[in-house]
């Protein structure tokens, strides 16, 4: 198979799973119970009233009449305008992203940092008491359910101990310097709830993809020509042991934004996975769609990539 067909598969089996989450969501958020014309007036308000309001935002339209529109909004770069805020969906997902890409990404920087070097410790002293204890910390860390660790997390170190704040994102009496450091403080205990959960996975796939590494041919040649322990390490067996785990970033990046959501809930804190909840209480189709649009594309754009760049490091993935 060419370069150019291998990503055109790639990006056109992308542009798929992305419609299909459109339209998964799109008709799941009709299942809701409640009245979406309740976001938009009054619990008291009239039959008539919530039928104009209803007509308004095309809600009164059959399901299929309703899709179309909205696929076609879609196409056209138009999200909608948001129930409850009245101004464009796009415009409330944009004041919210930032703060959901500085979550994420932080999380992802310690996970790498704190993932990568315990695997590689394991995997140097496989059997030896480090090894058992890391595999422990990797076999935990893939059990954690994010809430539980986010409020854990809140209730020692935010209530009891009074080390970082429980919400939001930011003091609002702070300025300049101030201000950057309230948003370091309010961001550490959302970030180590995400690093908890997604740690493991790397501390295991370092560890095993390192150990099988280690058995391979050249490495034993290196050891045979008199090449130090450390040397053949960190030179030759973690250059290509960080192969999967390259890849693992890619793939573990929709857990990622799905811990996201529910952190931010837990911490009330102001990205979009926040928008998410508060737009499902007050079902705010606009939103949801859009919110859950943007997540989808970013973890469908990211496994492509990490197709694409795979198969560009190893061939033998482009003809399977």
């Amino acid at each position: 198979m060419s370069r150019a067909s291998f990503i055109l598969r790639r990006a056109g089996r992308g542009l798929l799973t992305i419609w299909f989450a459109v339209t998964v969501t799109f008709l799941l958020l009709r299942l809701l119970p409640g009245d979406p014309a309740l976001a938009l007036a009054s619990p008291n308000m009239t039959d008539a009233i919530r039928a104009t309001i209803l007509e308004q935002y095309g809600l009164d339209q059959p399901l299929i009449v309703q899709y179309g529109l909205y696929m076609w909004q879609l196409l056209q770069g138009n999200l909608g305008i948001s129930f409850t805020q009245s101004i464009p969906v796009l415009d409330v997902l944009l004041q919210r992203l930032p703060w959901t890409l500085l979550l994420t990404i932080t999380a992802l920087v310690l996970t790498i940092i704190i993932g990568i070097p315990l695997g590689v410790a394991a995997a140097s002293h496989k059997g030896r008491f480090i090894d058992r204890a890391v595999q422990i910390i990797g076999v935990t860390g893939q059990s954690l359910f994010v809430p539980s660790v986010a409020i854990l997390l809140l209730f020692v170190f935010g209530l009891n101990l009074g080390w970082f704040p429980i919400g939001g994102a930011y003091t609002n009496n702070t300025y300049g310097l101030e201000w950057y450091l309230s948003v370091a403080q309010h961001l550490v205990l959302p970030a180590v709830s995400l690093m908890l959960i997604q740690v493991g996975s790397y501390v295991l796939t370092m560890r095993s993809t390192l150990i099988e590494t280690l058995g391979e041919d050249y490495i034993l040649l290196a050891k045979a020509n008199g090449l130090r322990g450390r040397r053949i390490l960190w030179k030759h067996a973690l250059r290509n042991a960080l192969l999967p785990t390259t890849t693992l970033i890619g793939l573990q990046l929709g857990f990622l934004v799905g811990g996201a959501v529910l952190t931010e809930t837990v911490f009330a804190y102001p990205g979009i996975g926040r928008g998410i909840y508060e737009a499902v209480t007050q079902l705010d189709f606009p939103v949801l769609q859009g919110a859950f649009l943007m997540l989808a594309a970013t973890v469908v754009v990211a496994n492509t990539l990490t197709d694409i760049v795979y198969g560009y490091l190893d061939p033998r993935v482009k003809t399977s």
